[in-house]
């Protein structure tokens, strides 16, 4: 029986989505692109489904498009930007829960982009991230020309482009790249705890605030904040004192729990 390009699983209102081709390095095939998309537009009509973490099987994370698929006339290299690309990269910006990427390898080009589309990143100590769009000769389309950018600085950004260098792990973590690196072993439990953290937030609290991030990114700064204004005042409207009375309390449990584990 042929293996799946895209495994899914769920448990705990987490649904863990893996690149399964391993013997291609998870590269972009038509077939992996397409599973992601249903896959990720799926889970955003799933009220069960609040959050997301995105891996790779096997050494790589996501070499890029399938270079040798393109290569035997698969469609134009611009087919990369086609419909069903444009409905990935759509369909995970409309899911509405935080996308954890847990980067096992290499994340090179299409795979940095992928990486680069979700909302937190934990690298393993074997994960390494490249950019070498202009290596091959194309222009990337799924954001990561304006996305490195402003993670990382302009010269950083750079830098990684013009150049299609490495970037190790331990250095994207020092450069605010990633949100920690962990070893092989720990990737996906310190992910899943993390998810898992996500989730104790109110639902819809969740999901309001990472638009509201979002929405705010996009913009200058002067009008990111009138749109907080206005996104927030009519989320906060709706909020009660018992319910802030109630939150509160739950915030100040957490708060010792979170110092005795420490303690421990």
């Amino acid at each position: 029986m042929t293996e799946p390009v895209l495994v899914v699983e769920r448990a705990d209102e987490i649904a863990t989505l893996t690149l399964n081709r391993p013997q291609a390095m998870n590269a972009l095939s038509r077939e992996l692109r397409a599973a992601l998309a249903d896959a990720f537009a799926a889970l955003a009509r799933d009220p069960e489904a609040r959050a997301v973490i995105l891996t790779g099987a096997g050494r790589a994370f996501c070499a890029g498009l399938d270079l040798k698929e393109l290569g035997r006339g698969a469609g134009p290299v611009g087919g990369e930007r086609g419909q069903r690309d444009a409905d990935l990269m759509a369909a995970m910006a409309a899911f509405e829960g935080p996308i954890l990427g847990a980067i096992n390898g290499v994340a090179i080009t299409g795979g940095f982009e992928l990486a680069l589309g979700c909302d937190v990143l934990i690298a393993s100590t074997e994960a390494r991230f490249a950019d070498t769009h202009a290596r091959v000769g194309i222009m990337p389309g799924w954001g990561l020309s304006q996305k490195l950018s402003r993670a990382l600085g302009i010269y950083r950004a750079k830098e990684l482009s013009l150049t299609g260098n490495f970037l190790d792990a331990e250095t994207a973590e020092r450069w605010g790249l990633v949100n920690r690196v962990v070893a092989p072993a720990e990737l996906l439990p310190v992910t899943r705890a993390l998810a898992r953290d996500m989730l104790s937030v109110p639902d819809g609290a969740l999901r309001s605030y990472k638009r509201i991030i979002d929405a705010g990114f996009a913009l200058p700064f002067g009008e990111a904040l009138a749109a907080e204004r206005e996104l927030s005042g009519a989320a906060n409207r709706a909020v009660t004192a018992d319910s802030v009375e109630r939150a509160r309390l739950d915030v100040r449990a957490r708060g010792r729990t979170q110092v005795r584990s420490e303690r421990s």
